[in-house]
């Protein structure tokens, strides 16, 4: 059975992962608004991503025989000076992520919740991936600039990334 404290924690970034969903939903709308498909797709892809971390943390919260409770989603931003903006927004929110994650670790290990961090060691790896992946994009952007052709050939490069779901 789950502990308490780490019942509501578990809960909190499970609305934090929704909200990172939901976040880069609100980019691709963005890079939508001012066509381009590539940055839109691959932020769609990192939505679907952000979902899955949510589930993970729902399925382990019953698992344990806890009690998910899901709360209200904050609404995010949904307008960026420029794509490199808002990447560098994704960067700062991912290592935001990474606290949090850091966080739950030393409370998992605080209540000698084993299980726990055993299932959070996944998270920390994951968020050094999550990390490298938007860093890349931003100093690409910031090598290519705002407009023209290293624009489109980026926006052409994100295109190819497509979400795909994990084995169970």
């Amino acid at each position: 059975m789950i502990n308490e404290k780490i019942q509501d924690a578990f809960n909190e970034q499970l609305n934090a992962e929704l909200y990172s969903s939901y976040l880069y939903l609100s980019m691709a709308a963005y890079f939508q608004s001012v066509n381009l498909e590539g940055l839109a797709s691959w932020m769609r892809c990192q939505a679907q991503e952000e979902i899955l971390h949510a589930m993970k943390f729902y399925n382990f919260i019953n698992e344990r025989a806890g009690r998910v409770l899901l709360a209200a989603i904050e609404g995010p931003p949904i307008k960026w000076e420029s794509p490199l903006a808002a990447f560098e927004d994704a960067y700062r929110h991912e290592e935001k992520v990474t606290g949090l994650i850091n966080n739950l670790v030393d409370l998992a290990i605080q209540e000698k919740d084993h299980a726990a961090n055993a299932f959070l060691q996944w998270f920390v790896n994951e968020q050094v991936e999550e990390e490298s992946s938007v860093d890349a994009v931003v100093h690409q952007l910031k090598l290519a600039g705002d407009q023209g052709s290293g624009l489109f050939m980026i926006d052409r490069e994100l295109a190819t990334r497509v979400f795909v779901l994990p084995p169970a």
